[in-house]
């Protein structure tokens, strides 16, 4: 019994640290977030919503300067105060921000913001367990290994997540009558609006796809499903 108490140690940690995140990341999307009001991205979003089959779409105002869009575990979709910022300045058209609600509300509908967050308990207690294992046999480089190891994993995972929920976004533009144009050009100014033109991290380590690969795999459904841009 006792050969097995790092694991049950490593997934009770894992637990209680879903909880503990669950409970951080409502309690700061609560605290520091207003429901969407513009009137532009509110007739986008009705579109949508008709696509899909319900009354509306709720999008949230998260009150950070970053620029992203996020889904909760909750179902519920955010934009961050720095998004809708560019947006209001005019780096951003409403349809390309219309894209990256399409893009979470996919993150929703296929599951991935609920199981980013079980993926998140799961992932300590595999990288605790086995650092436990491992430090047993390799001191001093066990803990490395196991934290490589889930790295890699969590960021393949993550990619495929991406990629699908591109796929759910362009779909639902489409039928809308927004297109998947909006979605491509954002793309193309993600880097530069995020400030991650610079960054150098090869792209196995990356938890997104690399720009033009989502660019080409968006091209690669228009001509499977026969809708232009």
């Amino acid at each position: 019994m006792l050969r097995f108490t790092p694991i049950l140690l490593a997934v009770l940690y894992g637990y209680v640290m879903y909880r503990f995140s669950v409970w951080r990341t409502k309690s700061e999307l609560d605290n520091r977030s207003t429901e969407l009001a513009d009137p532009v991205l509110r007739r986008l979003t009705d579109r949508m919503a008709q696509v899909v089959g319900v009354d509306r779409i709720p999008v949230h105002i998260y009150e950070i300067e970053a620029v992203n869009g996020l889904a909760a575990s909750d179902g519920r979709i955010f934009l961050t105060r720095g998004f809708h910022d560019r947006y209001r300045q005019g780096d951003v058209t409403a349809e390309e921000m219309a894209s990256v609600i399409a893009h979470e509300l996919g993150h929703v509908a296929l599951g991935h913001s609920r199981r980013r967050m079980i993926d998140f308990s799961g992932q300590n207690a595999l990288r605790t367990g086995l650092a436990m294992v491992l430090n047993r046999f390799l001191p001093g480089i066990g803990t490395l290994i196991a934290n490589t190891a889930m790295s890699l994993m969590m960021a393949r995972l993550s990619r495929s997540d991406e990629y699908e929920a591109d796929a759910y976004a362009s779909a639902l533009l489409a039928k809308a009558g927004i297109g998947t144009g909006p979605q491509k050009t954002l793309f193309e100014k993600l880097e530069h609006l995020t400030g991650a033109h610079g960054a150098r991290q090869p792209a196995w380590l990356m938890s997104h796809p690399k720009t033009p690969d989502r660019i080409a795999a968006i091209e690669a459904n228009e001509a499977k499903w026969g809708v232009s841009s």
